[in-house]
């Protein structure tokens, strides 16, 4: 039996305030989440740009999308998702040895 959404890796803007430890925790809460890991990829005078990794079992993508922007977020892009009975490592390809030089 499928396990539904299992990853999600999450491109998100949000105000400086709160602090991403209190948006972690806030996601943290929701129902099977398992472990949330918020990295800062940019900031600027008013906003963080941070990349938002939550691992799970059927994870509710409303639910968190829906939390992130109580705490003042705004979703921009899903830039990775996993679903199914196990997580799949991606792959090389071609492109990417290419992308090296």
């Amino acid at each position: 039996m499928a396990k539904g959404i299992r990853l999600l890796v999450l491109d998100v803007l949000k105000p400086h305030q709160p602090l991403v430890t209190e948006l972690a925790l806030g996601l943290s809460e929701l129902e099977g989440v398992e472990g949330v890991n918020i990295t800062l990829v940019e900031i600027d005078k008013e906003t963080e740009n941070v990349k938002i990794t939550i691992v799970g079992d059927n994870l509710n993508y409303d639910e968190i999308v829906r939390t992130i922007e109580e705490f003042g977020g705004v979703v921009h892009s899903i830039d990775m998702v996993a679903a199914g009975k196990r997580i799949v490592e991606e792959g090389e390809t071609p492109q990417d040895k290419l992308e090296e030089y």
